[in-house]
C-alpha cells in the first residue's frame, strides 16, 4: 500500500523527504519488528518513547517514519502529526481495509463485568445462528478458532489484523470488551461500533488515568463518541451511566433492575437458587437495526449465579434485542450460558456448591459477596489465596471488604493458603504480607487457619462441606489453579458423578492458563 492510502484521513502538519510513491509492506510501532519496507511509527508511551529509536528502525529497513518530532539523524521520509498513537489506529485501519465496516460489531465497557457481559453477548448471537468474534481479557475467538490474549483490548495493529481476518472467514458479529486504557490510547478510535454499552463505574485504574476524572472521561468516551446510526445502552441504575444519556449522538436504550422509568426493566426477580429468575419488562417500542422491538414481557432464568448476573444480563438483552434477536433465542441463550473463567463461576452445583471467583477488587468482592448473601447458602467456607506482590495493600484491602459483609454471611472462619508451588518468585507471600493479612483479621471472630499447599486449603473445605454450602474458591495467582485442583478432589469424594460432567467446567481452563504464561 502507498503511503497516501495508508495516511489517508490522518492530518500530516509537516514532511521531510518525499515519501509519496513508497509502498509500504507491513507496519508496526516497534523497532524490534521492522523490516525492509515498513512503516515504523514512534509512539510516545508511559516508559519508552519510540522517536529513541528511529535511527534502530531506519538501520533494519524503515522505508518511512511517521513522528510527532523530526529527527535530524534520519535519511528516510519523516512525517510529522500531531499525536502518533491517533495517527497509528488510522493507520491499522487503513492497511487492512476498514474490516469493523464490514461486520456488526460491539462495545462493552465497565470497571467490572465487562467479560461476563461480552460472553453473554456472545452466546446470544451463536444461539441465533451468526458466526460470531469475541475479543476479551481471556481470548480472541474467531469463529471456532481462539486465541489467548494477552491484554482486555488488544493494540491497535492486532485488533485491526484480527477484523480483518474475522471478516474474511465469514464472521458477522464481533463482541468486543473496551478497557479505558484502549479509549485513552486510541486503541479502538477506528472501529465502527454499531451498538456500544456502559454498565457501571466505580474507583478503579485510576492510577494508570491520573486521576478519577480522567477516568471516567477515558471510560465514558465510547459512548460520547458513538455516531447517530448507532445505540448507546446504559445502565439507568449507575449514575455515572445515566449521566451520558444527553451526551451522545447515539440512540440511547436504559435498563434498569427494578426502576420503570427505564426502557427495559424487571417486574421482579427470585434469587434464592443463587441463579435469577425474572420477569423481564420491554417498556417502549422502538426500532432496532433489525426492525421494530415491541413492549412485551418475558421470562429469563439465568445459569450464571449473582446478583450482578442480573444486570449484566439486562445489557444483553437490551443489545440483542436492538440487534433483531427473537425474545426466545434470548431466554434459551442465557439460560444456558454457564459464565466465564473465574468469574464468580460455579464449577459444581449439586448437593453444595463450589464457586471460582477471582476477589480481582473491592467492587468484584462486593458484588460477589452480596450475591451469596442474598441466596439460600447455609454455610459458606472460604478459600483466600494470600496474594504476594503488592499484596501488604491488595490483602489488607480485600480483607476488609470481606469483613463488611460478615454480618451478612453465614460463615466462622476464613481459609488462607500461601499457594507454594503454584506461583513464581515474583509472586511468592512474603513475611509482610502475611503479617498484614492476620492483622486485618484481628478481631473478626473468625477461625484463620493457613495453609501452605492451596490443595491443602481446599481438602480442609472440601472436607467441611454439607448440603446446602457453598465453598468459595477467592484470589488471584496461585487460585488460578483452584478449580481444577478442586474438581479432581470431587472426582474422589462422588465417584457417582461421569468424570466428563465432573470435569466440563475445566474445558476453557488450559486455555486461561495458557494466556496467563503470556
Amino acid at each position: 500500500m502507498q503511503i497516501g492510502e495508508l495516511m489517508n484521513g490522518v492530518e500530516i502538519l509537516e514532511k521531510r523527504g518525499s515519501a509519496e510513491e513508497i509502498d509500504i509492506e507491513d507496519i508496526t510501532v516497534s523497532s524490534r519488528e521492522v523490516k525492509d519496507g515498513f512503516l515504523f511509527t514512534a509512539i510516545r508511551g508511559h516508559y519508552s518513547d519510540g522517536h529513541r529509536f528511529l535511527k534502530d528502525a531506519e538501520d533494519k529497513g524503515a522505508a518511512c517514519a511517521v513522528v510527532e518530532s523530526f529527527s535530524d539523524e534520519l535519511g528516510i521520509p519523516q512525517l510529522r502529526v500531531a499525536d502518533t498513537r491517533r495517527a497509528h489506529s488510522r493507520i491499522c485501519s487503513n492497511f487492512y481495509g476498514s474490516p469493523s465496516a464490514e461486520m456488526r460489531v460491539y462495545g462493552i465497557t465497565a470497571t467490572n463485568g465487562k467479560t461476563t457481559t461480552s460472553y453473554m453477548l456472545d452466546r446470544i448471537l451463536e444461539e441465533r445462528g451468526d458466526v460470531t468474534g469475541l475479543f476479551g481479557s481471556v481470548r480472541i475467538k474467531n469463529g471456532n478458532e481462539n486465541i489467548p490474549s494477552s491484554m482486555t483490548t488488544p493494540d491497535a495493529r492486532i485488533i485491526q489484523a484480527s477484523l480483518r481476518k474475522m471478516a474474511d472467514s465469514g464472521v458477522a458479529k464481533v463482541t468486543m470488551e473496551v478497557s479505558s486504557s484502549s479509549l485513552e490510547q486510541y486503541r479502538v478510535a477506528d472501529i465502527q461500533f454499531d451498538i456500544v454499552a456502559f454498565n457501571n463505574f466505580s474507583r478503579e485504574h485510576i492510577d494508570q488515568h491520573g486521576s478519577f476524572e480522567k477516568y471516567f472521561e477515558a471510560k465514558s468516551s465510547l459512548i460520547t463518541g458513538a455516531g447517530e446510526k448507532s445505540y448507546a445502552v446504559l445502565n439507568y441504575d449507575d449514575p455515572y451511566a445515566r449521566s451520558l444519556i444527553g451526551r451522545t449522538r447515539a440512540r440511547v436504550i436504559t435498563y434498569s433492575v427494578s426502576d420503570v422509568a427505564a426502557d427495559i426493566y424487571c417486574s421482579g426477580f427470585d434469587l434464592s437458587s443463587g441463579k435469577a429468575s425474572m420477569e423481564v419488562v420491554v417498556g417502549i417500542d422502538f426500532d432496532g437495526l433489525e426492525g421494530r422491538v415491541e413492549k412485551g414481557t418475558f421470562h429469563v432464568e439465568l445459569g450464571v449465579p449473582g446478583y450482578h448476573s442480573i444486570t449484566n444480563a439486562l445489557s444483553v438483552i437490551a443489545m440483542a434485542l436492538i440487534d433483531g434477536a427473537d425474545r426466545r433465542v434470548i431466554a434459551n441463550a442465557l439460560k444456558r450460558f454457564t459464565g466465564v473463567e473465574r468469574r464468580f463461576q460455579y464449577i459444581y452445583d449439586r448437593d453444595f456448591v463450589i464457586a471460582d471467583d477471582h476477589f480481582a477488587n473491592s467492587r468484584n468482592i462486593d458484588v460477589t459477596l452480596e450475591s451469596i448473601a442474598r441466596s439460600d447458602c447455609r454455610k459458606l467456607h472460604i478459600v483466600y489465596a494470600i496474594r504476594g506482590n503488592r499484596g501488604t495493600t491488595v490483602n489488607r484491602e480485600n480483607i476488609e471488604t470481606l469483613l463488611k459483609w460478615k454480618a451478612s454471611l453465614p460463615m466462622d472462619e476464613i481459609i488462607g493458603t500461601l499457594s507454594e508451588g503454584l506461583v513464581g518468585p515474583k509472586d511468592e507471600v512474603k513475611a509482610e504480607e502475611i503479617e498484614v493479612y492476620f492483622d486485618a483479621l484481628k478481631g473478626s471472630g473468625l477461625e484463620t487457619p493457613l495453609f501452605e499447599k492451596l490443595e491443602d486449603a481446599i481438602a480442609h473445605a472440601l472436607g467441611k462441606a454439607s448440603k446446602g454450602d457453598m465453598v468459595l474458591l477467592a484470589g488471584s495467582q496461585g487460585m488460578d489453579y483452584g478449580a481444577e485442583i478442586a474438581l479432581n478432589m470431587m472426582k474422589a469424594l462422588r465417584p457417582e458423578i461421569p468424570e466428563e460432567e465432573l470435569l466440563r467446567p475445566l474445558n476453557d481452563r488450559t486455555l486461561l492458563l495458557e494466556n496467563l504464561k503470556i
